[in-house]
């Protein structure tokens, strides 16, 4: 109980640190990560591994990810690719309908790209199509976020539902089909939230750029088919090396199988998104690439999201070898509410230390011998056992998450806005898929 209420403490000086005292969420991150692993019991030493490890391990991920999608935002937008895409897609769906189509968007996406990468891929063409529709980014960036986070937790590939899948011995195309049926529920109610509760919040995605710059970028800019290539190379390219790394192998075992691996990389990927996107200018001039130009200004402008997510991987790194898991999975284990008890578990893991996948193998490993006491019986129930706990593992993504890190950031929310817009969002995201797998768990199979 200790822990947990360290933990509660922990989050509230988050908040309060970063919204009222406007400490940079950098340092408010560290001292919180700091504090949790000291006064937890913690030895000094592993507070300070965990930290590295944390901080390390998320930008060894993510960090050039991040860098790459900024540098390719920058030149969408300065070349005015980013507005012509928005003009050619708001033909399609309509000014009023634009979360809707990064809902979707967002959804198809994260079956094979992790929604962090995910996010900074789409976000660009995020924030254009906000300007040029005039929503508030507000509601478009909490439709795409949720969008992502639903497959992300729910359907394979994504490695979280895989492991959990294999843990339980589900059958992986059964899994697929009810997280795909459940993301769907899921989904919807993110929409309906970003439209009806994010739209009331005001976010300018480009407050310094008036009409009158958006119409000269626009004429100057690459054709929308050119524009659009920069995001969905790399899409296809990770799409391409998920089905390669597949157990069996559509794309054999030589060359033709390693070359794909490479490519579909996030890193490779979003490079190659990197090279595409210098072509986007119609006219080059060798200053775009310097340290004062556009490159320079994307490095500078990645650096502050890059250190910030850092910074909150390492907070989850210290509440995950606080064992602060066991503590708060364990007893849920006891009770008695049958399918929910995965949910609940996992729902308390990820709210603890932050990580989506960690939630999903450690309450796979929780839950493994106590399948039955849950009314499992059938491979049908064993595969909406797994997605269960992915609906759970979506609640609650805050400040010891790094996605949390990486919406906020690159959606122009404060702290305290991104607990009231993506956090409260990813609960009422979570327990709708709940919901959902519930009555399939009870009345369809």
């Amino acid at each position: 109980m200790g822990k947990t209420i360290l933990l509660l403490f922990a989050v509230l000086l988050i908040i309060y640190s970063t919204a009222r005292l406007k400490l940079h969420p950098f340092l408010a991150l560290l001292f919180a990560a700091f504090g949790f692993g000291i006064l937890s019991g913690m030895p000094l030493q592993q507070v300070v591994d965990s930290i590295n490890q944390g901080f390390g391990g998320t930008i060894g991920s993510i960090g050039i990810v991040i860098l790459f999608g900024t540098i390719i935002g920058i030149f969408l937008e300065r070349s005015g690719g980013a507005y012509t895409m928005a003009e050619s897609l708001l033909k399609i769906t309509g000014r009023h309908n634009v979360p809707l189509a990064m809902a979707l968007a967002g959804y198809l996406v994260s079956i094979p790209v992790f929604c962090d990468s995910g996010f900074v891929i789409l976000s660009p063409l995020n924030k254009a199509l906000a300007k040029k529709s005039r929503v508030t980014l507000a509601s478009c960036a909490v439709a795409l976020g949720l969008g992502l986070y639903a497959s992300h937790t729910l359907v394979p590939p994504t490695p979280g539902p895989v492991a959990a899948a294999g843990i339980l011995k589900a059958d992986v195309g059964l899994v697929i089909l009810f997280g795909m049926i459940t993301g769907l529920f899921a989904l919807l109610a993110s929409w309906l939230f970003a439209t009806g509760w994010a739209a009331r919040v005001s976010i300018d995605p480009e407050p310094e750029l008036d009409e009158y710059e958006m119409v000269r970028r626009t004429r100057e800019a690459p054709p929308a088919a050119l524009s659009f290539l920069p995001l969905v190379i790399p899409i296809l390219l990770i799409v391409l090396g998920s089905a390669a790394a597949y157990p069996t192998h559509p794309f054999g075992e030589g060359r033709w199988h390693s070359f794909l691996l490479f490519t579909g990389t996030p890193m490779v990927a979003l490079l190659t998104g990197v090279l595409i996107a210098f072509f986007l200018p119609r006219r080059w001039d060798s200053s775009m690439f310097s340290t004062t130009g556009w490159v320079g200004e994307a490095v500078v402008n990645a650096a502050i999201i890059i250190t910030i997510t850092g910074a909150g991987g390492a907070f989850g790194k210290v509440l995950q070898n606080s064992g602060i898991a066991e503590v708060v999975g364990k007893p849920l284990a006891e009770w008695h509410l049958g399918i929910w008890i995965p949910f609940l578990m996992a729902a308390a893991i990820k709210t603890a230390q932050g990580s989506s996948t960690v939630a999903l193998i450690t309450t796979a490993s929780l839950s493994a011998p106590l399948l039955a006491s849950f009314g499992v019986a059938s491979p049908a129930q064993t595969a909406l056992c797994v997605v269960m706990i992915g609906a759970g593992s979506m609640v609650i993504s805050h400040a010891n998450d790094s996605y949390f890190w990486v919406v906020t950031q690159f959606s122009k929310m404060d702290v305290a806005m991104g607990y009231q817009l993506h956090s409260l969002g990813t609960i009422l995201e979570g327990f709708t898929a709940g919901i959902v797998v519930w009555f399939l768990f009870t009345f369809i199979v």
